[in-house]
Order: C-alpha cells, then sequence, then structure tokens
C-alpha cells in the first residue's frame, strides 16, 4: 500500500498518490502546465497520443514557453516511446528550438572538440617519439595514450630532451594518472 499522508512534529500532511498511467490524458491535454505528462497517462493508443501533445504544443504561443513544453515533454516522453517516435510527433525543428536540446547539443559538441583535440595530441606525441626514440612497446604506448591533454603538452616538450627511450620510460613512471593539478603548477 502506498502512504497518503506525511507527518513531522506538529504537521500532518495528506496527499493522493496519482499512478499517470491509469489516468485520464484529457486533464492533461486542457492544461498547457500539464502537457508534459500527458504521453504518459492512460490511452488505447499510445503513439496517437504523443501525437494529440504535439497538436496541443503546436497551439502554445511561440517563445521560451513552448520550447520549455515541448523540451520537458520530449525528456517525459521519453519513458514510454523511442525517440524515433518522438521526433516523428514532435518536429525536429521544435526540439531544435528546445533550451535544453540547445544545452545537450552544446555540451555534445564541446565533448566532441575536446576529444578531437585529445586525440591528435596523441597522435603528434606519438609520431615526435617514434622519431626521436623508436619504436615503442605496447606498454609504453598504452601509458602514453592514458596521459591527459595537459600531460601530453608537457610530454611534447619533455620529450625535446628525450634521447633514448629509457628517458621516456623514466618520464612516464614519474607522471601518476592524477597528477594534472602537480603538472599544471610546475609548468607555471
Amino acid at each position: 500500500m502506498i502512504p497518503t499522508t506525511f507527518a513531522v512534529e506538529r504537521t500532518r500532511h495528506e496527499y493522493r498518490v496519482v499512478k499517470m498511467w491509469e489516468e485520464d490524458p484529457t486533464i492533461f491535454l486542457q492544461s498547457e502546465a500539464l502537457l508534459p505528462l500527458a504521453p504518459l497517462a492512460a490511452t488505447d493508443s499510445p503513439s496517437q497520443l504523443l501525437k494529440q501533445t504535439a497538436q496541443q504544443i503546436s497551439r502554445v504561443q511561440l517563445g521560451q514557453k513552448r520550447q520549455e513544453i515541448s523540451a520537458y515533454t520530449q525528456i517525459l516522453s521519453g519513458l514510454r516511446f523511442s525517440s524515433s517516435e518522438i521526433y516523428r510527433a514532435l518536429r525536429e525543428d521544435t526540439m531544435q528550438e528546445s533550451v535544453v536540446y540547445q544545452d545537450i547539443l552544446r555540451k555534445g559538441t564541446q565533448a566532441g572538440i575536446q576529444q578531437g583535440i585529445q586525440q591528435e595530441a596523441r597522435l603528434l606525441i606519438q609520431r615526435l617519439l617514434t622519431r626521436r626514440v623508436g619504436d615503442i612497446s605496447e606498454q609504453v604506448q598504452s601509458a602514453v595514450d592514458g596521459l591527459s591533454l595537459a600531460q601530453l603538452e608537457l610530454l611534447g616538450e619533455a620529450l625535446l630532451d628525450f634521447e633514448s627511450i629509457a628517458d621516456l620510460e623514466t618520464w612516464l613512471a614519474s607522471v601518476s594518472p592524477s597528477s594534472d593539478d602537480e603538472l599544471l603548477g610546475a609548468e607555471t
């Protein structure tokens, strides 16, 4: 049984638990504030309910409010529908207007750029190391691959002084995976 009261010290609160999947969607479709919950309500035709929700969202005046309602609906719809169903019902261009979508896109772009920079740094360091000390073992290559961008930059400078693979191995042994802050402090 689900509790319906909450008491703390001298206060007592009573509430009703709402099971979305058992509720009639009509009430949710009639209120802009409740629209994001509509796709989760009881229905014999979930895809039709999602389309009805999309139609109601399209009636909301363009602007920040519509973007937010659309974003919240998309997020909650993900609990019940596949992404392709959501894209079909809630047009992709509407989703792209959403501040949530824009934020996710921005973060993904930043992460992708950072990964690209780090990958390019690894490739450059690998070429420079091979040229400076010759072929390196898989174990040493794995240690180099595990370095952060800051550590790769420091290795790029240090390798100018290397004369053999032993110098590289000594440098790697002096660097711990969590020593980014120490290395950055040594730079200044």
